[in-house]
């Protein structure tokens, strides 16, 4: 399987990266700053995954992100030099992302690939421009970069026996280069030695434990540990500023010197004098904790750890207006539902083991095409923790149900936000797990899975109790014993749910496989597990019903299928299969002993799986072609640990929430309509340099669709699964068709229904 999809990538790849900006659309969060810095008009600032610069002048924002090609491993550091027109960016794998005047990126692997040392010890803690040169601050040392040509020069190793040091940060005056380290104080190095590379060039500057260090003024100005700023008179450091926490980060753009604290942030003039001191309550509609700050044409803009990136005037520091791209409320996505008017998310998180602690204590993002995103603060959730799952409301999109893994469900009806518990949803409703011995003043409420079956009525999974479905219908609440049928009754855990036509309830089990249970066939429940079912590892992480009353079981060790979920209606045990897939002489197992941590059905009945730290790929209907395979490396995805995936049947946007950000693919995973009565065609016309494809929506599923030229020769023809195809624009895949009118003509399956389009194609 591997050499087939690696075939495949090499054949589409080319393709993938031309269309990146038509095929995918990124959906980050621009509030957890890592690093800010300036420019002569601009200020940058640096989330963990991306980059956002604002022009001071004219106000425009632009980011740089995953959809421009811009991959970083983790972000730790930014700097700017408008002297090359670049903008360099420090990971903590040691990746060196450039970020060139033509928005074009540049990666240096060098650290990577050729440093000698751990890979633990490559993180990148800052980057420091001076003549022409990066110098790049490591936790093995100092290594410089050739700002205009991009290439290595040398690397510093600097501990006293030549070992490798952590460096803080460094600067450079009098063409001395000092050092802060984290255990050796600063070292000091004269660029004018050929030799510097010999650990014994460098001396002890100073033996104190310092943070950093900049150079303003011709003076030395460093932070100490002891929570104190100092310059360097030339015999000794005297104290210019008391900032009583350690510092984060010190900044210079050699008007003013900037020092950040996590609750503070302090600004001193040319003669050392502070001249604006800002702290978290001077936000207090926020009260962030601050990660980085500069000045930039005499406005201060300020970094923050899960807020943003504020601007305020130097001069009158009093009003602070956040700036930063409108986006979620953080990166981490831990589930994704698309509904009519709004994309729902939740930030909660649980491990593989079900425990969600540390509880997390986070809003809700949710977006809107006209709106973009807005955020349900924490605040308002009344204190429900750890969201862990979403359900929309199919006769009433406004009515959103998010489950809590500690607090209950949550029930959003417009403004109206109300959580049930084990108080309120009565004798058959939500209850907490007991503790041993019990605690009565303990509440631990461990809901998920919520999922509307077709009469309208919410199905939820309780944890850690015997009576572990529930079901609301209407205002009433009713539960279901799994005593007798799960072998880890007490501590049953349970991931998604899927209903099929009959009213079967499929749920994933944690241990203990799938729970089958239908309510209507006298409470019947079956059990699936390794014992019975021949499942390859009593973790089930996910269930999916595909189009053909399929049953696709993803576990922690690989994938099973269940052939007809109307076996249930007249058996007593199930046992599912695996997938075998030919490669040539060879026969093996799709996705064998791989951790599969989702799986959706798109409108073609294809299947969208997703593999823990392994990306995500696309599979025919019947798992035996793979159509793509998507991964970090050859996409704008942000990370290969996808933690969910939503299809819009309507659209075909496939979204991808990730532990690093949420983009989304926009294929061809649309719902087969009923009829041919809205089949429409886009691009139209298509113009000189489009390089995508033609797609055709609106199509009844098995539709048949003949293109052909204005003089009726034929130049692709296809039948359609799902609601859409797509057209490469040539005559059978041999070559590209001239400018003109091109006719489409569509008939359904029967062949009584029909229509006639047409498109017009520009060379």
């Amino acid at each position: 399987m591997k050499r087939y999809i690696w075939l495949l990538l090499l054949i589409n790849f080319q393709l993938f990266a031309q269309q990146n900006n038509q095929l995918w659309k990124s959906y980050f969060s621009y509030n957890e700053i890592v690093d800010v810095t300036n420019g002569s008009t601009n200020v940058y600032a640096a989330t963990e995954n991306s980059v956002f610069s604002k022009n001071t002048t004219t106000g425009n924002l632009s980011q740089t992100n995953a959809i421009n090609g811009f991959k970083p491993e983790s972000i730790t550091c930014i700097t700017r030099s408008d002297v090359v027109n670049k903008t360099f960016v420090g990971n903590t794998n040691g990746l060196l992302l450039v970020i060139n005047g033509d928005g074009s990126i540049t990666q240096k692997v060098d650290i990577i690939t050729e440093v000698p040392v751990p890979p633990n010890k490559k993180r990148i803690n800052d980057l420091y421009e001076h003549n022409g040169r990066i110098y790049i601050a490591t936790d093995y040392g100092i290594s410089v970069l050739n700002a205009t040509t991009l290439e290595f020069i040398t690397t510093y190793f600097i501990g006293p026996s030549g070992e490798e040091l952590e460096v803080l940060q460094t600067t450079v005056k009098d063409n001395e280069i000092y050092a802060v380290t984290r255990t050796n104080g600063i070292r000091k190095g004269d660029l004018n030695n050929p030799f510097l590379f010999d650990f014994a060039e460098w001396s002890t500057f100073d033996n104190g434990f310092w943070t950093g260090i900049i150079t303003f003024n011709n003076q030395l100005i460093a932070s100490n540990t002891n929570g104190r700023t100092y310059r360097h008179n030339g015999s000794a450091f005297v104290e210019i500023l008391n900032h009583f926490q350690v510092g984060l980060r010190l900044k210079t753009n050699q008007s003013e010197i900037i020092v950040t604290t996590p609750t503070s942030v302090f600004v001193l003039n040319q003669t050392f004098n502070t001249i604006a001191t800002i702290t978290n309550a001077s936000i207090p509609e926020y009260n962030p904790r601050f990660t980085a700050a500069t000045v930039v044409n005499g406005k201060l803009f300020i970094g923050t750890e899960k807020d943003g990136l504020f601007e305020t005037a130097l001069a009158n520091p009093t009003n602070f207006e956040n700036i930063s791209p409108n986006g979620p409320l953080q990166n981490y996505i831990f589930r994704v539902k698309k509904g009519p008017n709004r994309i729902w998310t939740v930030h909660g998180r649980y491990n593989q083991q079900y425990n969600p602690y540390p509880l997390d204590e986070l809003g809700i993002s949710y977006f809107e095409h006209q709106n973009g995103w807005s955020v349900i603060p924490y605040e308002d959730l009344l204190e429900a923790k750890s969201l862990s799952d979403i359900a929309i409301n199919p006769s009433n999109p406004n009515e959103v149900y998010i489950s809590s893994y500690f607090s209950g469900l949550l029930k959003i009806n417009g403004s109206d936000i109300s959580l049930l518990n084990n108080t309120n949803t009565g004798p058959n409703g939500l209850e907490s797990l007991v503790l041993t011995p019990p605690n009565p003043s303990y509440v631990d409420i461990r809901i998920n899975s919520p999922t509307f079956d077709s009469d309208g009525n919410l199905w939820i999974t309780n944890a850690f109790v015997n009576r572990g479905i529930k079901v609301l219908r209407g205002n009433q609440w009713q539960s279901y014993n799994l005593q007798g049928i799960t072998a880890n009754i007490a501590t049953g855990r349970y991931n998604t749910i899927a209903i099929d036509k009959n009213k079967t309830k499929w749920i994933a089990a944690y241990n203990d496989g799938i729970v089958a249970f239908n309510e209507n066939l006298n409470n019947k429940f079956i059990n699936i597990n390794v014992n019975n079912g021949n499942l390859p590892d009593p973790v089930v992480t996910c269930v999916a019903l595909d189009n053909r009353n399929q049953l696709w079981i993803g576990t922690f060790r690989g994938l099973r299928i269940l052939s007809s979920v109307d076996r249930f209606l007249s058996e007593t045990e199930l046992t599912t299969t695996n997938i075998v897939i030919q490669e040539g002489d060879l026969a093996q197992e799709l996705f064998f002993q791989q951790s599969i941590i989702d799986i959706a059905v798109d409108g073609a009945n294809r299947k969208w799986v997703s593999i823990a730290n392994g990306g995500v790929f696309l599979v025919s209907a019947n798992g035996q072609e793979t159509i793509y395979r998507f991964d970090k490396d050859n996409s704008p995805l942000p990370s290969n640990n996808i933690l969910d995936i939503e299809i819009d049947g309507n659209s075909g946007e496939v979204f991808f929430a990730t532990d690093k950000g949420m983009v989304s693919f926009l294929g061809t995973s649309t719902k087969p309509s009923d009829s041919l009565a809205d089949v429409f065609v886009y691009p139209n016309p298509v113009r000189p340099g489009f390089v995508g494809t033609v797609k055709i929506s609106g199509l009844t599923d098995k539709a048949n669709i003949k293109i052909t030229d204005i003089e009726g020769n034929l130049v692709f023809e296809t039948t359609s699964a799902g609601g859409t195809i797509e057209w490469d624009t040539t005559a059978f895949g041999k070559y590209k068709v001239a400018s003109g009118v091109y006719m489409i003509f569509v008939a359904s399956q029967d062949g009584t229904d029909s229509t006639v389009k047409k498109v017009m194609v520009i060379r």
